[in-house]
């Protein structure tokens, strides 16, 4: 089906430029004109043709505060008993991400079509994935997509926060690393060498530390050891992404990633918060529990984690415990295991996972400051440490020299 371009104003008299498959043109005008665009120029999109905005549109991401937001008041608009094309409408025209609000007009044109929400956005994974698509597809279903539009904001907008924690505690000990580096090869490639001269007219026998410090001073200084070594970071990074996009790959860095020590049990926490999160929405939802463990499955962002899953899948399969199958692969803690287990046996099971979550989403928070105040002085002692060893490497061979002027 050809794509069209078409520029025009909108009901409020304000110009826009909008995209829109259809079978021809005049399928497309009147698309448009239900979007509420008057057509001013209509143009069949070539394949050749170099767009800008459709370029940056499609490097731009949609993030989970994206997604929070745009539940949030979708579900506001729907609350409100606003229809759905026209929620749609204003939700897209207010829409601040170039992608999100290409997906949301298409996925608008569609329901005006008759398609479903859900089967509309299921056209569009960058933007909603199956989490997503599966409890807005509940809603439906049920007759309550306010609910289910609250309770994935609700979803996302923990899950922003739990992100937001983590990269603030892993701000400064990056910032303090990066300034640590540059610090170090600034002292090594100008200092250095300036200290590196002195000592050869003195002619005086240096220190090993010295001498180590001024090979790599030297190393440092040559332009084309630069092209090797960024060569050769550059080939360890693609071997790695290559070992970790194979599954065995991924499964042993994910277990590594795991028992590493201080970040080990922070990644075990956010993915059981995630885990019990996630599961809990959808089962509140009247997802099934195969089809929400599946889902789980696809979106735990760890192999070990989501190969747990897939075993417990199959145990309920065959009239087997959830909780039972999490216990064999050990990767989530036993307190939140006994618990599900609880949930289990009293028929309580999306009421528990809710509780599962929050209390090792506050778990996370204390594990952030917790590794926040370990690292701040850890890397503080790493920055004093590369300075303070060329200091030490440079007037060390001070007494030497003094030695041979005397």
């Amino acid at each position: 089906m050809p794509t069209y371009v078409a520029t025009g104003r909108d009901t409020l008299g304000n110009q826009r430029r909008e995209r829109v498959s259809a079978a021809n043109p005049n399928e497309a005008r009147n698309l448009l004109k239900d979007q509420g665009l008057y057509v001013q120029d209509l143009q069949e999109e070539r394949g050749f043709n170099i767009d800008f905005q459709d370029l940056q549109t499609a490097m731009t991401k949609v993030s989970v505060k994206d997604k929070a937001i745009f539940s949030r008041q979708f579900a506001a608009l729907v609350n409100a008993g606003v229809a759905l094309v026209r929620g749609l409408g204003v939700l897209s025209d207010e829409c601040p991400n170039p992608k999100l609000k290409k997906a949301l007009l298409e996925i608008n044109a569609d329901v005006q079509q008759g398609t479903n929400l859900s089967d509309a956005m299921r056209k569009h994974p960058s933007c909603f994935d199956n989490l997503y698509v599966a409890l807005i597809q509940a809603g439906e279903v049920g007759g309550v997509l306010d609910e289910v539009l609250n309770r994935l904001a609700k979803l996302l907008e923990d899950l922003n926060r739990l992100q937001n924690q983590i990269k603030a505690a892993m701000a400064y000990p990056v910032t303090v690393g990066i300034l640590a580096v540059v610090i170090f090869l600034a002292m090594c490639m100008f200092l250095l060498p300036i200290f590196a001269d002195m000592f050869a007219q003195f002619d005086a026998e240096l220190p090993v530390f010295t001498q180590m410090l001024l090979m790599i001073s030297g190393f440092l200084r040559q332009w084309y050891n630069w092209v090797i070594t960024i060569a050769v970071i550059s080939a360890a990074t693609f071997a790695y992404r290559r070992y970790y996009a194979t599954p065995t790959g991924r499964r042993n860095m994910d277990r590594f990633f795991l028992k590493m020590p201080l970040f080990g049990d922070l990644i075990q926490k956010t993915a059981t918060a995630r885990f019990c999160r996630t599961f809990g929405s959808l089962s509140r939802s009247g997802v099934p529990i195969l089809t929400s463990l599946e889902i789980v499955r696809d979106t735990a962002g760890n192999q070990v984690i989501a190969d747990a899953v897939d075993e417990a899948r199959k145990e309920i399969q065959t009239g087997g415990m959830i909780s039972l199958a999490l216990q064999q692969h050990k990767v989530f803690p036993v307190m939140a295991i006994q618990m599900i287990s609880i949930g289990e046996e009293t028929g309580e099971l999306d009421a528990m996972l809710m509780k599962v979550a929050d209390f090792y989403e506050d778990e996370v928070e204390q594990a952030v400051k917790a590794l926040t105040s370990i690292m701040e002085p850890l890397m503080i002692m790493v920055l004093g440490g590369m300075v303070g060893s060329i200091l030490v490497g440079m007037y060390l061979p001070m007494f030497k020299i003094m030695d041979v002027v005397q």
